[in-house]
């Protein structure tokens, strides 16, 4: 029916439409009511822009990032030992030279970490990468380093082994790198004998508690140190990085190692440099940049 129930009580403002004939209850035009409506709805949109916003504000909030803690360059004329910065977690270098070398931030050292990756990269640019996920979540790498863990020492902090291994096609000197020839978990704080090796992977060789074989190969390393206090035994044999090998000590006298920065001990050998090793942690993010990638103290994914 074309016609209106006149006790049907409207509204200011409400327009009733039935086929073609519109009324607007409190006696306003159709005009009026469609102004209205119109105006009703452009606040509505407003507001939905305004939420569309707010999301994206919230969504660079909550974006994943990763944050350098250590660069490590082995021929930078700074030596990375075993007992340098590790357990301490006091600044080392500068942002400015962040990734070019030797650098550690003590702010990133005391953020907790869910994840770990370790890049490889030719000044800047990520030539390889690495992700595990720490066995235990929230602790800092100044915890995982620090003194009250390096007695005994000899952590597994990993499980799983890495959920990312990325390569540069083009990447050389793969077949005895420290992190990526081997395959595994991450073991912290290795103590064996008077030596130590602060980052090895489980698939290499983990000398035994009580065997001073001079043989774990990773970075951050020294074979004459107290490995369960901090201290230092003299300073022949603290080096960056030592490549994977087979190499004891009483059998072996040429300990091959990358670049310059190391002792002067007399079987350290240096070598070819594969690249810089920069260590990155974060809460959230579990998937790094892929090679050819530029890297930053930050980096969100």
């Amino acid at each position: 029916s074309s016609g209106i129930n006149a006790e049907w009580p409207l509204r200011p403002g409400v327009l009733l439409c039935f086929v073609s004939v519109c009324y607007c209850g409190g006696g306003k035009s159709i005009k009026d009511g469609f102004m209205s409506l119109g105006g009703e709805l452009g606040e509505l949109s407003n507001r939905v822009e305004a939420l569309e916003k707010n999301k994206v504000e919230q969504a660079k909030l909550t974006q994943a990032r990763w944050h350098l803690g250590m660069n490590i360059n082995p021929a930078d004329g700074h030596i990375f030992g075993y007992i340098v910065g590790w357990a301490t977690g006091h600044n080392i270098g500068s942002d400015e030279k962040a990734l070019e070398a030797d650098f550690l931030s003590a702010e990133v050292w005391e953020e907790p970490a869910n994840h770990i990756a370790i890049v490889r990269h030719q000044d800047g640019i990520v030539d390889a990468v690495k992700v595990w996920q720490f066995k235990y979540w929230g602790k800092s790498l100044l915890h995982r380093f620090g003194r009250k863990k390096m007695n005994p020492g000899r952590q597994i902090v990993t499980e799983g082994g890495p959920i990312q291994e990325s390569i540069a096609e083009d990447a050389e000197n793969l077949d005895d790198d420290p992190i990526f020839s081997v395959g595994g978990d991450l073991a912290f704080n290795w103590a064996y004998g008077n030596n130590g090796c602060r980052i090895a992977l489980t698939e290499g060789h983990l000398s035994g508690a009580n065997e001073n074989d001079d043989n774990t190969h990773g970075l951050g390393n020294d074979y004459r140190c107290n490995p369960l206090d901090n201290t230092r035994i003299g300073s022949l044999w603290p080096h960056d990085v030592s490549n994977i090998q087979d190499c004891p000590l009483g059998s072996c006298n040429h300990v091959r190692l990358q670049g310059t920065d190391h002792g002067s001990g007399s079987s350290l050998m240096s070598g070819p440099v594969y690249g810089s090793y920069a260590i990155y942690v974060s809460m959230d993010a579990h998937k790094f940049p892929e090679p050819g990638q530029q890297l930053a103290q930050e980096i969100k994914v």
